[in-house]
This record gives structure tokens, sequence and C-alpha cells, in this order.
């Protein structure tokens, strides 16, 4: 199995004890997805600062292929996350760093690189929203995160040309989650939508149903990653089934559970991965 993250990388930065993990939607999912046993890529821009560089030794280090990615001069993306009663909160970030000025721009060598594999996923931090219909003609089923800082009309945009979609419901009830998951897949044709809602678990919309996928639950030491770690084990359960598009309710309860099983896992890791470095 050969998967790509395309788009965003950052280092989360830990203010309140000084240390850096390497992360970022993109990168995660190719991390992951190493770390169960496919072959993946990351494509995307670092800077050339010491951020940049330690995000770029991980992944190699990894194994993860990063032949195909670009570097500018300047500050790699970055978050800043903080220790408040408790519970580690995000407190700013430098809107991805070089990537404001050196967005992603695919030529055709990058498109014929991408035709190779068989999962692509991105996010709404890797601007890269004016290139998904060339992305879409390539034939790989792509995957895209929203976050939790979609609206109506982001959807509106994205969405069709995406084959799975993911929003963070996190704030929402479990009644406007399904509402909302059934309305994206109907109203703009994706195959899957995934809402992602904390500590209770993710409801996905699928072919007409509706699944809830309760947590494992750990005693964790950082949820960070957790929604990627789900959504990659999740994926590439579904692609060892087949067609993923088609796969059974089984199947898809099967994937579901096994992408539950990894994303304790990964709460029981620093950062999204490990890799922490003192900054």
């Amino acid at each position: 199995m050969n998967v790509l993250g395309l788009g965003d990388n950052v280092v989360d930065k830990y203010v309140y004890k000084s240390m850096m993990y390497p992360g970022g939607n993109a990168v995660n999912f190719s991390v992951y997805a190493k770390q169960l046993g496919a072959q993946a890529a990351y494509l995307g821009i670092f800077g050339t600062d010491e951020e940049g560089r330690h995000v770029h030794r991980v992944l190699n280090e990894l194994g993860v292929d990063t032949s195909r990615c670009r570097s500018a001069e300047g500050e790699n993306g970055c978050s800043l996350i903080e220790l408040i009663d408790g519970d580690r909160v995000m407190v700013g970030w430098n809107k991805g760093g070089v990537q404001q000025e050196h967005p992603l721009v695919f030529d055709a060598s990058d498109y014929s690189y991408m035709k190779q594999f068989q999962w692509i996923h991105t996010s709404i931090y890797s601007g890269i929203e004016s290139q998904l219909p060339e992305l879409r003609t390539l034939g790989v089923p792509l995957s895209f995160d929203c976050s939790d800082e979609w609206d109506d009309n982001y959807l509106k945009r994205v969405c069709p040309q995406v084959d799975l979609c993911l929003l963070s419901c996190g704030a929402m009830e479990e009644d406007a989650v399904r509402e909302k998951l059934a309305f994206v897949a109907s109203a703009y044709g994706c195959t899957g939508v995934l809402g992602t809602m904390g500590s209770r678990g993710a409801l996905l919309y699928y072919n007409g149903a509706f699944y809830l996928q309760k947590p494992h639950f750990v005693q964790p030491v950082d949820t960070l990653g957790a929604g990627d770690s789900f959504f990659t084990a999740f994926v590439l359960a579904l692609l060892t089934e087949g067609e993923w598009n088609k796969a059974p309710e089984a199947s898809v309860r099967k994937a579901l559970d096994a992408g539950a099983a990894f994303a304790a896992k990964t709460c029981l890791v620093e950062g999204a991965f490990g890799y922490g470095k003192p900054y």
C-alpha cells in the first residue's frame, strides 16, 4: 500500500516546557501510515530554520519519502501550545510560515508522481484548494481535513472535489453532527464524511448509512494527533478490504474500530508521534 500526505507540516511548540514536536495533518497521516506498515510519502514545503530541518530529519529517519518536497528561506510552520488548567491549548501559530509566501504549486511532474499512490490526504492548512480540481482528475482517492475552521461556504467549495471529508465536531451535539454529515454527503457528493467528536468518539456517514465509533479509553499522555491517527488507521483498514468506496458494513465497522485502537496508542505518546526536541 502506497499513500501520500500532501501539504502542511508544523512543529508544535509546547511553550510551558520548551519542547517542539513535528506534526501537521499531512505529515501525521504519512507518519502514522508508515507506522501501520504502509509505504508512505510526504510532499510539502519546509522552512530553512531549525524547526523545518527537525521535521525533515525525523521524516527521513522514519523512512517517509520526502523526495518531492520543497524548501524556502524563512520560518517553518509552527503552532504554540500552552498548558491551561491541565489541558493543552493552542494559543497561536504562524499560519504555516514559508507556506504563506511560497504556497505549493504543482506541475505536470508532480501530478505524474501523485498518480502512483492509492490514497492522498491533505487539509485546510495546506493552501491547495485551487488545485483540488486537478488532483481530482488523477483518479486517486482524496481525503481532506477541514479541522474545526469550516463553514458552509468553505464546504461547498471543497467537498465536491474530494472523496472523504473530515470535520472536527467536538462542540456540536450528536444530532447536529448527523444532520451536517448527511447534508455534506448528499449536497456535495462525498462518499464519506467523518465527524470527530473528541471523547465521544467519531461519527461516519458512508454510502448513505451512519456509523458511530466509541473511543478505546486509555489514560492519555497527550491527545495531540488522536484524530489524525484514528483517520489514518481507518482509511488503511478500508483499503485493505478492497474497493474502499464499496466496503460492506462489517468492513466499515472493523476499520473504524482499528482507527479507535490506533488512536488510543497515539494518546500514550508526547506530541503527535514523539521526537521532541528542546528549543
